[in-house]
């Protein structure tokens, strides 16, 4: 059985970029995945090709769970990564979207694999999502570093190229995957606060989907998102307001955040915003949106 399953033929996308997010080490309060899935929600992206979990995955620690079907008959759902095909309407390129769980094994096989059905999809970008936890505070715009695989696309996305070195999931393994096929590759990290990385974060979630945006030119609707951003800020900043030794914690992360802008962080032009927003209007204005 091939490891990669099509539910039919692969579909004619225009100049698409591939999107991923997986659960797991990449994935910090889960805003990389919630980023991804509203994505989909948004442009009712539908499945085309599914990856066999089987070869992949330790099912001891990615069990599988068992659900009831009216009551009566069992379902089982594996752990386990999809490929789903989103046409943006309005905008000049397509996105499939790659949505699921960090594998647990045979990392190489696994990019190769979807790194060829990109290549059989005519992929032209790949872009991967991830958020990691960091010396950042609730209050103020999230942070997102955006990384490149060449010094073209550096300059042409007005990203930096990567000096990490260290331990990487799937995603760098991915990219390296991508790399050797000639595919040029990015990735956009949200920096989400250490003192609430154990539950969900909207607002990281929501910083990625409008970078990543700006990244490929495709809007997304995200007023769900939005409305649970501004919710969950709101309920930290009164979690926060209970607990002195927090409070002290964040007004110290403020003053370095804002330190940090001082000497010189990128801060994107008038022009530069202003043209952005103008094509995203003209986007959701070409789906019935407002215009």
């Amino acid at each position: 059985m091939d490891a990669l399953q099509w539910e039919a033929e692969p579909p004619q996308l225009r100049s698409p970029v591939l999107v991923c997010a997986f659960a797991g080490w990449n994935d910090a309060a889960g805003s990389a995945t919630a980023a991804l899935t509203t994505a989909a929600d948004s442009l009712d992206a539908e499945l085309i090709a599914q990856v066999d979990p089987e070869e992949f995955f330790d099912f001891q620690a990615n069990r599988p769970t068992i659900t009831l079907s009216e009551g009566m008959s069992r379902e089982i759902e594996w752990p386990g990564n999809a490929l789903l095909a989103a046409n943006a309407e309005g905008a000049e390129r397509d996105l499939i979207l790659l949505a699921g769980t960090e594998p647990n094994l045979k990392w190489r096989t696994f990019s190769d694999v979807i790194a060829g059905a990109a290549e059989r999809l005519g992929v032209e970008m790949v872009v991967t999502l991830g958020a990691l936890v960091g010396d950042v505070a609730h209050t103020l715009p999230v942070p997102i570093t955006g990384l490149a695989s060449n010094a073209d696309l550096v300059e042409r996305l007005d990203l930096e190229r990567s000096s990490y070195e260290g331990p990487t999931g799937v995603v760098g393994v991915l990219h390296d995957a991508c790399n050797r096929r000639g595919m040029p590759s990015a990735s956009l990290w949200a920096a989400v606060p250490h003192y609430v990385a154990a539950v969900p974060n909207p607002k990281a979630a929501l910083a990625l989907l409008r970078r990543l945006e700006g990244l490929v030119g495709v809007a997304v609707e995200a007023s769900e998102l939005e409305e649970e951003s501004e919710a969950f800020e709101d309920q930290v900043s009164n979690a926060v307001s209970a607990n002195p030794e927090i409070q002290d914690l964040v007004r110290r992360l403020e003053a370095e955040q804002a330190d940090q802008l001082e000497v010189g962080e990128d801060i994107p032009s008038g022009e530069s915003l202003a043209e952005d927003f103008e094509r995203f209007l003209r986007q959701r204005g070409s789906e019935g949106g407002p215009s």
